[in-house]
């Protein structure tokens, strides 16, 4: 079982990736705007479903590879933090928008789909869950269950957020402030990452 700190640090990592805007974030929250947050729960399930086989198939490779590699934890600790770090810049330089050319048909499978190819995934698996949690079925039920009560919530918050921008409630909301204060947290984020790997 993990400790709490461990869990703690768990849950930290999970919510600010989860909450980091991404091709699964905008379809949930594309879906929001075009269909409304009733219609758009189903979608709620297919990223559930996506990042568990993405994770999980990740996370298995990634702790077998490990036993010939045991370079690559670190390799790829350090890797996700330049990849947050690029997209901490590059959130900071553009515009956040909500893109109205996003696919119309952003149905369940689409979703799946974008989710199980989402680079999150592997940044989860290598990155954000212990390693124990792919070698211990307590450890990766624990760790799957705490993620997926993380999700739900946030999954929902995205497609609320379509959703009211779609009724003309969020006017007063200033995109660039809010993309700006996510790539401080996601800088801050890499830092950690980085310091991790470093020590």
């Amino acid at each position: 079982m993990l400790s709490t700190s461990d869990t703690a640090l768990l849950a930290l990592g999970i919510t600010i990736v989860l909450l980091t805007p991404g091709p699964t974030n905008t379809l949930l929250a594309a879906a929001g705007l075009r269909q409304g947050a009733r219609r758009s729960l189903p979608l709620i399930g297919a990223e559930l479903a996506g990042y568990f086989v993405s994770i999980s198939v990740w996370g298995r490779f990634i702790v077998h590879a490990a036993h010939t590699l045991p370079w690559l934890p670190s390799a790829l600790r350090v890797a996700s933090g330049l990849y947050i770090a690029y997209l901490a810049i590059d959130m900071w330089r553009a515009a956040v928008a909500l893109p109205d050319s996003a696919p119309r048909t952003s149905g369940p499978r689409a979703l799946f789909v974008a989710t199980l190819l989402n680079p999150k995934a592997l940044l989860f698996a290598g990155t954000i869950f212990p390693a124990i949690a792919f070698e211990n079925a307590g450890c990766y039920a624990f760790a799957m269950s705490l993620f997926a009560c993380l999700l739900l919530p946030i999954a929902f918050a995205w497609i609320s957020f379509g959703a009211a921008l779609g009724s003309g409630k969020l006017r007063w909301l200033d995109p660039v402030k809010i993309q700006r204060a996510a790539s401080i947290v996601l800088g801050m984020f890499s830092l950690s990452l980085a310091w991790a790997a470093l020590h």
